[in-house]
């Protein structure tokens, strides 16, 4: 996995682009009409109900915009909150509390709703000894903040990105010529590169799980859109092999049977791709 330093980039790339984005050349509607000298104050008003993340994030921004704002926390990331809740205070200049405004709360929508749906999964699974992985199916240039909701969800991070994890996938395998082709050849590649990453490798059936074990030195083995029986004859070949991952057709309804089939993770893309964002406002006070 990337690096703290590595992940703390990637949150400061998203807050400059951001507002690069949004304010141009100037937020003219505040300009136009608050004087520079104004100081006022809002509040994070949740009008909905779930588990509330990007509140750190949202500090992140404010501090970006203008490090003289102070930010007034009544409720933490993790937090389950509920329709009338105030999360948190900011304080300061009236212009740069109105320029930090869409950013805070575009971030925080999406990053609560993907926070809820996480610990809503999790629990589904409890007691199972499964643990939840988030995928790269993330929004564009903001997989930091969706990734860190997962975690703020309770789930954990898959490889953050194409760079720091080696994962096989069935058209990697075709286009290299087989399973025991592909493997092999990473073998090489990781080697010459002098690279320590894991692998994992996808596979579509038994066949091609016993033929993962047979080129061995594979980290995780991902069982591609197993139905639940064909899962737990996979779980009982590998063993202690390697570690399984389930993936494919997970949704409420099937997660938990997934989990109980014994596979060590479950990936769910839809964590962060079939979300509906949480409806929080910032309003003045």
């Amino acid at each position: 996995m990337i690096t703290e330093e590595q992940f703390q980039n990637e949150l400061n790339l998203i807050i400059s682009n951001a507002i690069r984005e949004d304010v141009g050349d100037g937020d003219h509607s505040s300009l136009a009409c608050i004087p520079a000298s104004a100081q006022g104050s809002a509040k994070l008003l949740v009008k909905d109900n779930g588990i509330i993340a990007g509140v750190e994030f949202a500090k992140m921004v404010f501090n970006y915009v203008d490090p003289n704002m102070k930010v007034e926390t009544f409720i933490q990331d993790g937090t389950d909150v509920k329709h009338g809740d105030v999360v948190f205070h900011v304080h300061g200049s009236s212009q740069s509390i109105l320029k930090a405004e869409r950013l805070v709360l575009n971030s925080m929508q999406r990053m609560s709703a993907i926070a809820t749906k996480t610990k809503e999964y999790v629990r589904l699974i409890e007691g199972t000894g499964a643990k939840i992985l988030d995928t790269r199916k993330t929004t564009p240039n903001f997989r930091a903040c969706e990734k860190w909701a997962v975690k703020i969800g309770g789930g954990e991070n898959h490889r953050f990105a194409l760079y720091d994890m080696i994962m096989l996938k069935d058209n990697h395998n075709d286009f290299a010529g087989g399973i025991t082709a592909s493997i092999a050849k990473t073998k090489d590649y990781l080697k010459e590169h002098n690279k320590d990453l894991k692998i994992i490798v996808e596979a579509r059936s038994i066949a091609e799980v016993e033929e993962i074990l047979a080129a061995g030195g594979v980290f995780r083995i991902l069982l591609d859109n197993f139905d639940f029986e064909t899962t737990k004859k996979a779980v009982e070949i590998i063993g202690d092999k390697c570690l399984t991952e389930s993936s494919g057709n997970i949704n409420e309804k099937t997660i938990r049977e997934y989990a109980l089939c014994g596979v060590d993770y479950i990936s769910s893309g839809a964590l962060t791709h079939s979300v509906h964002n949480m409806d929080l406002s910032l309003k003045a006070i």
